[in-house]
């Protein structure tokens, strides 16, 4: 089934974001100075959920990250100067000592941090999933799934126990449908078990019983804590929101608008692109 969501919805939550399982919708602007999350919040909750060695989403903080987020400073602009055509704080951040997700390997990272839960990722993805298949031979994207704890974080899971069994791509436009648009998975409406967002999954072609243990197996715990990490330090600065592009681990996406954000990333992969080979980067409009 292709994805159409309304035009009045698409234009409510062009500019939203979401922050958090209580607060599924807010203005996704420049956040230096935004509160609402602290960094140092952030780290003391998974410091603490490390501490409960009997959970197991429980992710050990980097103390690297944990040192920056005590004492963050406002983005700066690069040693090179500001990215030709974009405006620093506008269009785009510098991200704190960012890094890409998975190493570069000769390609320019594009990393979208979603939830399937997340309103504004869902109204996204129709954008954001034409977009990424434009996309040259010398990018690479990524989606990274954001935990914000609780239900947010099962699906963190699921993503990962779909991707090491191979259905990922097939699934991922579906979850969104049957969450935001048909009901059959409760996302932010209530508490999906395990063994409920495993029967969904069956249907592209998986067993429920193997997909609900993988959910907590092994191979996923340790990508949960990998995305989790990535997610708590690329938001050093900033307040932890989705959905968000990161390129090249090094600039966070602003943007005007939900089309202007991938203006904007096309803009920085053109300049990172122009970076590497030590031409000049071309001006944006």
């Amino acid at each position: 089934m292709k994805r159409y969501l309304p035009f009045a919805l698409l234009a409510a939550l062009a500019l939203t974001a979401c922050t958090g399982k209580d607060d599924a919708a807010s203005t996704d602007a420049p956040a230096a100075t935004d509160t609402a999350v602290s960094e140092e919040q952030l780290m003391k909750d998974a410091a603490a959920a490390a501490a409960a060695g009997n959970d197991p989403n429980a992710v050990v903080a980097d103390p690297a990250v944990a040192e920056a987020g005590a004492a963050p400073t406002p983005p700066l602009a690069t040693a090179d100067g500001p990215v030709p055509g974009l405006k620093l704080g506008v269009d785009y951040q510098l991200v704190q000592n960012g890094q890409p997700f998975e190493p570069l390997n000769g390609k320019i990272e594009v990393v979208e941090m979603f939830n399937f839960v997340c309103p504004a990722c869902a109204s996204f993805q129709p954008l954001i999933g034409n977009w990424k298949k434009t996309l040259p031979a010398d990018v690479r994207f990524t989606y990274v799934p954001a935990a914000f704890g609780g239900n947010w974080d099962q699906y963190v899971r699921a993503f990962y126990a779909s991707q090491t069994m191979g259905i990922a791509e097939k699934a991922h436009e579906k979850v969104y449908d049957a969450i935001h648009l048909e009901g059959k998975l409760k996302g932010e409406r209530g508490e999906d078990s395990d063994a409920e967002i495993a029967a969904f999954y069956s249907q592209f072609g998986v067993d429920a019983k193997a997909f609900a243990g993988n959910m907590k197996s092994f191979a996923v715990t340790g990508k949960y804590n990998k995305a989790k990490q990535y997610f708590a330090a690329q938001s050093i600065g900033a307040t932890p929101s989705t959905p968000t592009i990161f390129i090249n681990g090094k600039y966070r996406v602003l943007g005007r608008s939900a089309e202007d954000r991938l203006r904007v990333a096309d803009a920085l992969i053109a300049f990172e692109r122009a970076q590497a080979s030590g031409a000049a980067a071309p001006a944006t409009p």
